[in-house]
């Protein structure tokens, strides 16, 4: 398996050469050069895998065995979930009215974020063994990214971690989860400004070249593909767990309805469905809401300014993983891709072939919520299950309801119309527990784990990054920094 970049102007690499990138050299993102396929028997055997090997058979599909054997693979996998607190790492919620939700947060940090960078974490330690080599990961976070990225490498004596967080935009819970980690391998800062302020910095460091190489800087957002394969994952077990049942010829359809910020796991489900896996894609925004005008209209266009929202972890409104959408819709046409994508630097606006938008818009369906759709969905969850969503999750939720109550007017009937329809799987990305303002701006009351509680306690540690200061610059001066006390 090798790997391309969307843009077309760097070399093929392998999964190894993927991991340890950002960008790529030209500025695009990495992708396999050719996405595996699978027939209707291989579905079926995989249907009776538990979430931990499915990731498992997933990765092998996308890591050589020649690059990491399938025996240390597993080892690696296995050790990446040893900490999480559910005996199946995710679990399914079956709640009233057909509300399946799918809770991908029952790792250390409480939100899905630590599924895929507690694999990452583990690929990285294996090679940076192997290689004897040391590597400085740049990690811009719009709230629960950062936490994930710092748990998944702290202590580590071969890489240094530097975390960008938007002070004022995260959740006091979300900063604690940061700043309280006090490891002379991380380093957090707090950026007064929002979360597509603090990507510039860190693009410019990437893009010198000279730099990037000198110290091995890497990302852990999900720019990097590790992130993106092992989101696959929760597509599978999401369509095995909700599907009615695989005796049929065609395999019937799922519907997974996915919160989207920068839209990682929305191109990982993009891939499950290019290999085959009969699902339907719904990607759901709040106010924030380039990819459902990008979807409705063709229009990739950036708004006046980010508004800040309950769901704070999407509040983006350069989603950069829809460049690897687009250049997977359109063929693997890289020139097509390259040009999109600088136009879109410059002018902040464009608008959609008309093919390309319309193979998007067949690929994906989108929604968008307010700040009052989230709590009226979390208030009628709550009300209809005693079940505490997320303000991420409940803006799926916000699309479940908004379906069965359709159905439910045009059957003029009780309801119970969602039951001869097609099923759907709500993502969950975050325990409700890491947002006590949200919940009580729906009137319910936060229950916080013990973990959660103690972090107001504890230190905290961060450098303060403000209005007008070169952030580029200092981040330079302190990897430099760093680079020498080793």
């Amino acid at each position: 398996m090798e790997y391309v970049s969307t843009r077309g102007g760097a070399g093929v690499v392998d999964f190894e050469g993927a991991l340890f990138s950002g960008y790529a050299p030209d500025g695009g993102l990495f992708m396999p050069q050719r996405i595996p396929s699978l027939d209707g028997d291989t579905l079926r055997r995989w249907s009776r895998l538990s979430y931990r090997e499915l990731v498992k058979e997933l990765c092998s599909l996308f890591i050589t065995a020649e690059l990491v054997p399938r025996s240390t693979l597993n080892d690696l996998i296995d050790r990446a979930f040893s900490r999480f607190r559910h005996k199946d790492v995710v679990h399914l919620s079956r709640l009233k009215d057909g509300l399946n939700v799918l809770e991908l947060w029952h790792g250390v940090t409480y939100a899905f974020k630590d599924l895929s960078l507690s694999c990452t974490g583990q690929f990285l330690q294996y090679f940076l063994e192997k290689k004897q080599k040391h590597v400085t990961i740049l990690v811009g976070t719009s709230g629960d990214t950062g936490s994930s990225a710092i748990e998944s490498v702290r202590g580590q004596k071969n890489m240094d971690i530097f975390v960008l967080l938007p002070k004022g935009f995260c959740t006091q819970i979300q900063e604690l989860q940061m700043t309280t980690v006090i490891e002379d391998n991380v380093h957090v800062f707090a950026a007064h400004g929002n979360s597509d302020e603090i990507d510039e910095p860190i693009k410019e460091l990437f893009a010198d070249v000279d730099f990037a190489g000198k110290y091995n800087l890497m990302s852990l957002n999900s720019v990097n593909w590790s992130r993106i394969m092992v989101q696959i994952a929760h597509h599978f077990y999401a369509y095995f767990q909700c599907a009615p049942s695989l005796d049929t010829t065609p395999l019937p359809v799922v519907e997974i309805v996915v919160p989207t910020g920068g839209g990682g796991n929305i191109t990982a489900g993009c891939i499950a469905q290019k290999m085959g896996l009969p699902i339907r894609l719904v990607a759901v925004v709040n106010s924030n809401d380039i990819i459902h005008r990008t979807v409705q209209h063709g229009d990739f266009s950036l708004s006046e300014s980010v508004k800040a929202t309950l769901a704070s972890a999407m509040d983006i409104q350069e989603p950069y993983n829809m460049e690897r959408i687009l250049w997977l819709l359109s063929g693997s046409d890289s020139h097509l891709t390259k040009t999109l994508m600088e136009r879109f630097s410059v002018l902040k606006s464009l608008k959609l072939p008309e093919d390309l938008h319309r193979k998007l818009s067949e690929t994906l369906r989108s929604c968008s919520a307010s700040d009052e759709d989230i709590v009226r969905a979390m208030q009628r969850c709550w009300k209809e299950n005693c079940y505490p969503l997320c303000p991420h999750s409940a803006v799926a939720a916000h699309y479940h309801y908004l379906q069965t109550d359709g159905a439910c007017l045009r059957q003029k009937s009780s309801c119970f119309s969602f039951l001869f329809s097609t099923p759907r799987c709500c993502l969950a990305p975050a325990s409700a527990a890491k947002f006590q303002d949200a919940l009580l701006r729906a009137g319910l009351v936060p229950q916080l784990p013990p973990e959660i509680t103690a972090l107001t306690a504890m230190e905290t540690r961060s450098t303060p990054l403000e209005q007008g200061q070169d952030w580029t610059q200092t981040l330079r001066e302190w990897i430099e920094a760093t680079a020498q006390r080793r």
